[in-house]
């Protein structure tokens, strides 16, 4: 049990640590959390497109119906927000899922989201984790059913509903081109039949199954999207592209123009575009372009910073009944849908605003009316038992100065966060996923931004 550590967003490990014992262990652990909070409805059970997802998914079926719970079990793999949706919509217990996300195919997960469909706080996952425990089964009377179920066009409906809402209008696609690149993940004959059931023509790239991924991490950044890329920037035909990651939680686009789309700035031109139609704050991590918080502004609305975690932003649009929760990494979703990122929801989404007015149009707008802006990140190795020393290490050597500017605030929230005079900032984390600290910056054009990057790696080899 020792070997078994929560992080940002669950448990994940490579397949030599992620074994059937462990996971019968954390399945038994949610299933006492599950008792012990009186909750007695079904619990769905996903998993995603690996090829150990389904084994994995049926034991935790088992060792829920050994505890006495119904379980519905999803018929194929299917993305993270579906199994949220259904968590919540159907008032079911709980969702457990089966996902890795974006890590390699080396590596396996597993996921518990409450009955709210937003992803667990803190308490819930401590909880799970003080109950981690060999199964302990019930009379055979007592157990519970499986029962494999569609959850996919409840969810596929949701995403039109909402979507109608926020922006007054019937989905319309039709005559919008697509090319959708499920990379091998469980978006496929997800997002892209969505998006064809809305009226787009969808043009597929990598939605056969595959369980290597292709022999790389489904991991939609630029460096993984060249085909989706060429294809949009080549093919006229083509009027934007859509990718998602490994469990389709996460979203990239692609647009003639740009080429591979910052998620900052898509999520800029999302809110300003909501705001067309609605009003309210939004919720951003600390890792987030401050851009959104310039059209905030400029429509006289508020944004409320949190650490970087979906939990976070999903319990902040909760409390501030925020109109739209992101973070840079391309997670998000939208008031009156669940509280969990969701990428074939932004997929539908980012094809509406496209069909509306072309994205690279959109965009243009948005910068010049709030000013440039350029962010990036670095990694920097560390182990998970290091991470916490060296990053409280830091709060000793913070300078005045970071690569020739003052620095004018820090946020502790969660690792630190140093906004300088001039507007940029840099910010220094450790990862919940994966073994190393995170460094980012933003600023207003490239070479400072790797310079404000060579600082943040400087200071963290400081406390090495």
């Amino acid at each position: 049990m020792e070997t078994i550590s929560f992080g940002t967003d669950g448990w994940r490990a490579t397949l030599e640590t992620f074994t059937t014992p462990r996971v019968r262990i954390v399945a038994q652990g949610i299933a006492t959390t599950l008792r012990d909070d009186g909750q007695d409805a079904p619990v769905v059970v996903g998993y995603d497109a690996r090829d150990t997802s389904r084994g994995f998914a049926e034991e935790v079926a088992r060792v829920l119906c050994a505890n006495g719970f119904d379980v519905l079990l999803s018929e194929r793999d299917r993305p993270t927000p579906v199994y949220a949706h259904a968590t919540l919509e159907r008032g079911l217990s709980g969702a457990v899922v089966i996902t890795a996300s974006h890590n390699p195919p080396s590596y396996n997960g597993i996921k518990f989201i409450p009955g709210d469909g937003a992803p667990a706080l803190p308490p819930v996952m401590n909880a799970i984790a003080d109950n981690l425990a060999e199964p302990t089964p019930l009379p055979a009377s007592d157990h519970g059913t499986v029962q494999e179920v569609d959850l996919v066009t409840d969810h596929a409906a949701a995403c039109l509903e909402v979507v109608e809402a926020a922006t007054g209008a019937p989905v319309d696609l039709e005559g919008v081109s697509l090319a959708y690149d499920g990379m091998h993940g469980s978006g496929r004959a997800t997002t892209d039949t969505l998006l064809e059931e809305a009226g787009a023509t969808v043009e597929r790239l990598r939605c056969t199954p595959d369980p290597a991924f292709g022999g790389s991490a489904p991991e939609p950044a630029a460096e993984n999207l060249e085909a989706l890329i060429e294809t949009v920037q080549t093919d006229d035909a083509v009027d934007l592209g859509i990718a998602n990651d490994g469990d389709a939680d996460r979203l990239a686009v692609v647009t003639p123009r740009r080429g591979y789309l910052d998620e900052n700035l898509f999520f800029a031109a999302l809110y300003a575009f909501l705001l067309e139609h609605d009003s309210g704050p939004a919720i951003r991590t600390v890792s987030t372009t401050f851009l959104i918080d310039r059209v905030a502004d400029a429509h006289g609305e508020s944004v409320h910073e949190v650490p970087v975690g979906f939990k976070w932003v999903a319990e902040a649009m909760a409390d501030h009944d925020a109109l739209v929760g992101g973070e840079e990494s391309g997670g998000f979703t939208i008031r009156g849908h669940v509280r969990e990122k969701d990428g074939v929801l932004m997929g539908l989404l980012a094809a509406v605003m496209h069909a509306v007015e072309p994205l690279d149009d959109r965009v243009d707008r948005l910068l010049e009316a709030h000013g440039t802006v350029v962010q990036d990140k670095t990694s920097v190795p560390c182990p998970d038992h290091e991470k916490e020393t060296r990053v409280a290490a830091l709060e000793e050597v913070i300078p005045e100065h970071v690569a020739g500017t003052p620095v004018g605030s820090v946020n502790t929230a969660d690792g630190f966060k140093l906004t300088l005079d001039d507007g940029s900032w840099l910010l220094v984390r450790p990862s919940g996923t994966e073994p190393v600290l995170r460094v980012y910056a933003e600023a207003t054009t490239d070479d400072r931004v790797e310079t404000l990057l060579e600082a943040g790696t400087e200071l963290l080899e400081s406390v090495a």
